[in-house]
Order: structure tokens, then sequence, then C-alpha cells
């Protein structure tokens, strides 16, 4: 008679990488979270027009990579997620401790920076979220940007800690994964727990416009 495999886990070190620009001694840090699919040394080229002035801008990479598309292998680009549904609740652990380290990494012992804005696009919204509301770096904003607040955060524990940060949603008017409705959902929701947000809709898809980019970043 079979039985049922038994599911186990265990706790291990691994090599992970993040990628900067921009000014080491900057008194403004942006964390930047790619979207799906996506690799950090290239979603961080997005970021080159607001790195002048005293600005570092930082992009971790998703801790699982991956070949995107068909064809041989050698020839075929690598992409980066930053979960699956597949052990989904341990993922989620392991990348909010592991944006924890990289902030403590770049962070470190001197004194902390003036302002801290954690940035994340598409499928790097929701872990921008879960990192802004459950893990232990202090975090002066978050910025949604073509992407969802994820419908199973739970607010309710997180809305003093998200009612502190300036909150921005932005999304493009011809975005085909954040349309009208689902940004008015990701209102409602944050309206229901008192977190103050604004909305930045522009005229353009899912992308980074380098146009609002700079909006944001000067605002």
């Amino acid at each position: 008679m079979r039985s049922e495999p038994s599911e186990h886990h265990i706790t291990v070190a691994r090599t992970a990488r993040y990628f900067t620009i921009g000014d080491p001694a900057a008194t403004e840090i942006w964390f930047v979270c790619h979207g799906y699919g996506q690799l950090a040394a290239r979603f961080l080229k997005r970021f080159e027009p607001i790195t002048e002035g005293a600005r570092l801008v930082v992009a971790p990479e998703g801790l699982s990579r991956f070949y995107v598309g068909s064809g041989e292998r050698r020839d075929q680009p690598v992409g980066a997620t930053w979960m699956t549904r597949e052990d989904r609740l341990h993922e989620i652990a392991d990348y909010v401790k592991y944006l924890d380290a990289v902030y403590a990494d770049v962070v470190g012992d001197g004194p902390a920076p003036g302002r801290v804005r954690a940035l994340g696009f598409s499928q790097g919204a929701a872990t921008a979220s879960r990192w802004a509301a459950l893990g232990a770096s202090r975090l002066d904003e978050l910025v949604l940007w073509g992407g969802e607040l994820p419908p199973e955060l739970d607010l309710a524990p997180a809305a003093a800690r998200l009612a502190r940060l300036r909150i921005t949603l932005v999304a493009g008017t011809e975005d085909e994964y954040i349309t009208p409705k689902v940004l008015a959902g990701i209102e409602r929701r944050l309206n229901e727990r008192d977190i103050p947000f604004q909305t930045h809709v522009f005229e353009g898809g899912h992308e980074i416009d380098e146009t609002v980019l700079r909006q944001v970043a000067s605002s």
C-alpha cells in the first residue's frame, strides 16, 4: 500500500545578488523590485534618469531564475521571479528576510539615510508590499507601479505601519494588468483601513515611463 509523501523544510544559506547605481553616499535610497521574468541589472537601467544628485538606487534580484521563452538553452534569455504558487508562504518569508538583509548591507551601521523609498513594478509591487508590511526595515515611502497590493495580504495588522508610509499607486491607462477596476479595488482596500495614498495615472501601458518616474522622484 502506497503512502503519501511527507513534506519537510530546512533552512539553508545561499548566495543572492543585488545591483546599485548612483551615489553610494546618498541621503536618499530607492529599493526597486523588478517584475516577473526580469533581471535586476537590466531593470535598474530604467532608473538611470533619477540617479543624478544624492540618490542611490538598489535593485535586488528575485531568488529564483529560469529560462524565458523557447529554443536552445544557450540562446534563451534568463529571467527571475520572486515566487510562484508552489510553497508560496515559505518563498514569501524567504524574500522578506532577503530584502531586509539587502537593506542592512546597503545601509550598514552608519547614520540612517534621510529618505528610503521602495518601488515595486508588476510582480515586484506585491513583493514590495509584503516587505513594507512584514519586514523589519525602515521605509518612508512605497510606490506600487503597474502591480497589485496582494489580495491575500491582511492589512489589519499592518495598517498602522503602512499608514506611516507615503504610498503612491502608479498605473498606465493602457496597462492590461492594472485595469481601472483593479486599481479601484486597491484604492478601496486602502481606504477601508484609513491608509493614506495618492494615485498617479499616466498615458501609457505596462512600463516604467521616464517622465512619470521623474515626477514621482521629485515629489
